[in-house]
């Protein structure tokens, strides 16, 4: 029953497979994976043939007892030789779980190898990558097709392998006892295959429509249960309809569920009425042949025997080439991740940036952002068509230096390139043309650990992981001591609420920080930048859409983390970089005004229009 269910998934799989092509090499790069563990592959072999060969004299045995146990009366020896099969089969199950464990071993040890190879891989990916990229598609990578390569390749190695010395065994043995009966059942695998196939493809066409409606059901849950879709259906009160509608889709998950253990129990009820039509003859004419002596009953039974454990691994050889571009297709989805090469990479010789404190110099950069074609691949994005649009040129000949200690801030209206100017510096992109140095060193020539250790970075929308406020600061600093952690939260003025939570620095954050409101999720972010201690100080915006007390509180905040660092500050509200040592305009990639606040409301432009309309603004709004 166990080889005819193996049997059975193996048909089940979808056969369009076989229409897909895999690259060259597939095959011989997939078997590297398994190279590292070539004894434990030895091992199992060595198990599946004693295993197979133990199946083989298990009939033999009931021969023996037949014709010289029960038929001339030798009571000792049946029961001899009944105390052989029972260990034989106790033997037989033992080697049966340490296949098992084997197959799955080997598959557990290569996808562990595969699956941290990619999450690496992925993580060394620019941020263009993740801007085009479906996060979903990305965790299905990891996950579903990592994983069916685990399946697909245990089910080769436990039942393909195995199969096959089983079936060359069994003919074997059936030749010897009887080439006619052998012919006669091979004359009747038609009759398995066949059915099989027809079954298999209703099989694998219900169970093709179960993902899609499992992914429609999980889709809708995803968007429902995060913080924001569950704010959302709160505010219009849609949560009836959303029940209702998850309703129908998972009623049709259900429906769909009932009609594949139908067609399942129908595809294993036509797959044993074969049986005992093959069984049927072997008794048949098996009986006819031993009436006239020219077979004995013991070798009759030894024939039934044999057919009835024949016809399984047939038919899942029959079915082996799906099996087979099951695996290599779902390593070659991984493989096509990781051969999509990382955009920044680390030159051979990267130097590490001098410490101390930091200059940085912009010289004559121009930059355009990546094409699809550059970053990512198709079938890792919504829409699996080619952008063959060339890409704008997003800055041009930006020039300017930032002095040891000084705060450099960034204005202009939105879409003008501040947040790119400040996202070159952290290579989180390169430019296409010109230069950007720290201390002397082209980013492009440093060591990215350095790089990253040197600079610090608050967003507009800070973002923080669904743990702990300790662990979210110790992503920061993995070493930091509690003195650390408290004297950076003293420094980001929020110190007192933390303390006054019942968890303290063991309180959950929520999804994203949803547990907190903005301005207390902006000085956590601030917490965590003094925390790792950087040279360079880039803030993007980190006060914009907050209440007034907020901002204050904020901005006493900043004041800490900026003293004695390089800085770097967008900023809508200019009232928050008056005192910049350096006001940077931007405007359409390019800088159009620079100096210090008072300078530039001496002349006419754009930094006197925007201070202007802002102060024509009720208190707290901003341009």
């Amino acid at each position: 029953m166990g080889s005819m269910i193996g049997a059975m998934r193996s048909f089940g799989q979808d056969a369009s497979v076989l229409k897909q092509k895999v690259k060259p090499g597939t095959a011989k790069r997939t078997l590297a994976f398994a190279a590292p563990y070539t004894w434990l592959l030895v091992l199992f072999l060595v198990v599946v043939i004693i295993d197979a060969g133990i199946g083989i004299v298990g009939p033999l045995i009931y021969r023996d007892i037949i014709n010289n146990g029960i038929l001339k009366g030798n009571s000792r020896l049946i029961i001899q030789l009944a105390l052989l099969v029972a260990a034989l089969g106790l033997l037989d199950g033992i080697l049966g779980m340490v296949q098992t464990y084997l197959s799955s071993k080997i598959g557990a040890e290569i996808v562990l190898s595969l699956r941290t190879q990619l999450f690496e891989h992925i993580q060394r990916m620019p941020v263009a990558f993740f801007t085009r990229t479906q996060t979903g598609a990305l965790v299905s990578r990891l996950n579903n097709d990592v994983g069916g390569a685990r399946t697909a390749f245990t089910d080769i190695l436990s039942n393909v392998v195995g199969n096959v010395i089983t079936v060359a065994l069994i003919l074997t043995a059936m030749f010897v006892l009887s080439w006619r009966i052998t012919l006669a059942g091979l004359v009747l695998i038609p009759l398995f295959v066949l059915p099989a196939r027809f079954w298999g493809r209703k099989l694998q066409a219900i169970a093709r429509e179960g993902y899609d409606l499992a992914a429609a059901m999980n889709n809708l849950m995803v968007e429902r249960f995060n913080v924001a879709g569950a704010l959302l259906a709160k505010l219009f009160g849609y949560s009836r309809e959303d029940r209702r509608l998850f309703e129908t889709k998972a009623a049709r998950v259900s429906d769909i569920g009932v009609k594949q253990a139908i067609y399942g129990r129908l595809f294993l009820t036509a797959l044993l009425l074969m049986a005992s039509l093959a069984t049927a003859l072997a008794y048949g004419w098996g009986g006819v042949l031993a009436v006239k002596h020219i077979l004995d009953v013991g070798t009759v039974v030894a024939l039934v025997s044999y057919l009835a454990r024949l016809y399984a691994p047939l038919l899942g050889l029959s079915n082996v080439q799906v099996s087979v571009m099951t695996a290599l297709v779902s390593f070659e989805r991984v493989f096509e991740v990781l051969d999509l090469p990382p955009m920044i990479q680390e030159k051979p010789g990267a130097v590490a940036i001098p410490t101390g404190s930091a200059r940085i110099g912009f010289d004559h950069v121009s930059f355009r952002y990546p094409s699809a074609a550059e970053v990512s691949l198709a079938s890792l994005e919504s829409i699996a068509v080619p952008d063959k649009r060339p890409q704008a040129t997003v800055l041009q000949d930006v020039t300017f230096t930032v002095e040891p200690g000084q705060l450099v801030a960034l204005v202009g209206p939105s879409g003008a390139g501040k947040t790119t100017i400040t996202h070159l510096i952290p290579r989180l992109y390169d430019v296409q043309s010109g230069s950007i140095t720290i201390n002397g060193v082209d980013v492009r020539d440093a060591r990215l650990d350095s790089l990253h250790q040197r600079i610090g970075m608050v967003t507009q929308d800070a973002h923080l992981f669904h743990d702990t406020i300790r662990a979210n600061l110790l992503y920061a600093k993995p070493d930091a001591t509690e003195e650390q952690i408290k004297l950076a939260l003293r420094d980001a003025q929020i110190l007192s609420l933390v303390e006054s939570l019942p968890e303290g620095l063991d309180t959950l954050v929520g999804e994203r920080g949803y547990r907190f409101s903005g301005g207390e999720k902006q000085r956590l972010a601030i917490a965590r930048l003094l925390l790792k201690g950087s040279d360079i100080v880039i803030l993007d915006e980190a006060t914009a859409h907050l209440d007034s007390e907020s901002e204050a509180a904020i901005q006493r905040a900043l004041e800490g983390a900026l003293t004695g660092r390089t800085s770097i500050v967008i900023a809508h509200r200019l009232s928050t970089i008056l005192k910049a040592d350096q006001i940077l305009v931007v405007q359409n990639g390019s800088i159009v005004q620079r100096g210090t606040h008072s300078e530039l409301l001496g002349q006419p432009g754009i930094y006197t229009e925007l201070y202007q309309r802002q102060l024509s603004m009720p208190t707290g709004a901003s341009a």
